[in-house]
């Protein structure tokens, strides 16, 4: 495999605090299970805020920025078992990966961390 593409991104958890209020934008950037997963958590800001900087993140990677049919809640990001982050891609945007990258065999690793004030997320994309 080779590389095809880096993302990385930085946000502010105060920031995403502030809009995980509002019902829209959480429907409109998270999945079901995102949701599910944030709202069981202790700190769900920090849990939105990764989740966020991982969807900016693989765009970036991806090469695209939030455009072209991308749609954030159809990016999402789980743990396995062990507690490792990945991505999944649901319905249109998996479409538009796969004719993107003309690849259907493709790689996508994941890292999250947040510390204080702040959440970031590296992607990296291997065909």
């Amino acid at each position: 495999m080779k590389l095809y593409g880096i993302g990385a991104d930085i946000i502010r958890i105060s920031r995403i605090s502030k809009s995980i209020k509002k019902k829209s934008f959480v429907n409109r950037l998270f999945n079901k299970d995102e949701i599910i997963k944030c709202n069981k958590t202790k700190n769900s800001a920090n849990c939105f805020a990764k989740r966020f900087a991982a969807k900016e993140a693989f765009s970036k990677a991806l090469g695209t920025g939030v455009a072209k049919g991308i749609n954030f809640n159809e990016i999402v990001v789980l743990n396995e078992k062990n507690g490792k982050p990945y991505i999944k891609l649901i319905d249109k945007t998996k479409k538009i990966v796969v004719n993107k990258l003309k690849f259907k065999n493709y790689k996508i690793s994941l890292s999250l961390s947040d510390e204080d004030k702040y959440a970031v997320a590296f992607v990296t994309i291997f065909v």
